[in-house]
């Protein structure tokens, strides 16, 4: 699998050069007034220009951003909370730095924009959850998209939310599935290695998925039925 460095230098070879704005012509291309971009500059919505003597000038990041700041507007959000939102992702982890570099993975990471995030967590991007998910190595940042680790984990997650789970709360059980995950990787590991080398390791990967998969499913099925049969007798 190509890693995820690779892949960003190869599309960076591929894209023109980034163009530069003056302020009115980046007013322009967002569709707002001077006025108003200078505003989102006070409030450190933006990353400062480059300057040229009296002279701004601004990239498409910068027209990124905007059209970000519009999509979060749109949606409900506040300024207040965009530039928090900002804040934490402009201080999040590089992706090249939460994937590793050529490391072992069978989990396909996802490439979101931060109004597709929101607009898979309706209402539940908050400063607090991002920060949760920044955390827990959820997220990543690269350039002005946000990359999720996990296809899978993202799907999951935003099956929950969308069942009534609050997203606070799925992230928090996400922390405690982390720490038994680490653990039954730790116990796998360390198995096998007892009886084989570290070659054996990828191979039989999946018997360890496979294992915590049934025991997962069974010790469900325990859990059903004690609720049923507390329902029964009460």
């Amino acid at each position: 699998m190509t890693d995820e460095r690779e892949q960003r230098q190869q599309r960076e070879r591929r894209q023109e050069p980034r163009r530069e704005y003056r302020t009115e012509e980046l007013a322009g291309k967002a569709g707002i007034t001077v006025r108003t971009l200078r505003f989102y500059r006070e409030r450190k919505l933006l990353p400062p220009p480059r300057r040229e003597g009296r002279l701004a000038w601004y990239d498409d990041h910068h027209l990124a951003r905007l059209r970000t700041i519009a999509a979060l507007l749109e949606r409900g959000h506040t300024l207040t909370g965009i530039a928090e939102l900002a804040d934490a992702l402009d201080h999040g982890r590089d992706v090249a730095d939460l994937l590793g570099v050529g490391g072992p993975t069978e989990e396909e990471p996802v490439r979101l924009t931060p109004e597709e995030l929101a607009a898979r967590f309706e209402g539940q991007v908050t400063t607090e959850n991002l920060a949760a998910a920044l955390d827990l190595g959820y997220l990543g940042t690269d350039g002005d998209e946000i990359v999720h680790i996990s296809r899978r984990l993202l799907d999951v997650s935003a099956a929950l939310v969308r069942e009534g789970i609050p997203l606070a709360e799925v992230l928090a059980a996400a922390t405690r599935v982390r720490a038994h995950a680490d653990a039954l990787a730790d116990l796998f590991t360390t198995l096998v290695l007892r009886h084989t080398d570290e070659t054996t390791l990828p191979r039989l990967r999946p018997l360890a998925a496979g294992v915590v998969a049934a025991e997962l499913s069974l010790a469900l099925d325990r859990r059903l039925r004690q609720r049923l049969d507390d329902g029964q007798s009460s």
